[in-house]
């Protein structure tokens, strides 16, 4: 850190002094910025692992559908072969 102290003399005999302060910068963001990447991370696994968990469940609803459609088509299937005998 270096101080420096000016001082200026007016005509008229006025003194006027001017001290000027050099200080190291602060570095503060490092922390913040470490919170603010593990709040991301956080925010984006809780997203994916939701994305993920509606996957399933529309992988599920699909699959009784196409169950359903099976079961009914094997119901026609018998029903035809009742008419048949």
């Amino acid at each position: 850190m270096a101080d420096e102290i000016h001082t200026t003399r007016d005509p008229d005999g006025t003194t006027h002094t001017t001290t000027v302060i050099d200080r190291e910068p602060r570095r503060s963001g490092g922390g913040v910025g470490m919170i603010l990447l593990l709040v991301a991370l956080v925010a984006a696994g809780f997203f994916a692992f939701q994305f993920l968990g509606n996957e399933k469940a529309e992988t599920g609803a699909i699959t009784e559908a196409a169950q359903k459609v099976g079961d009914a088509a094997q119901d026609v299937g018998d029903a035809a072969q009742k008419a048949v005998e």
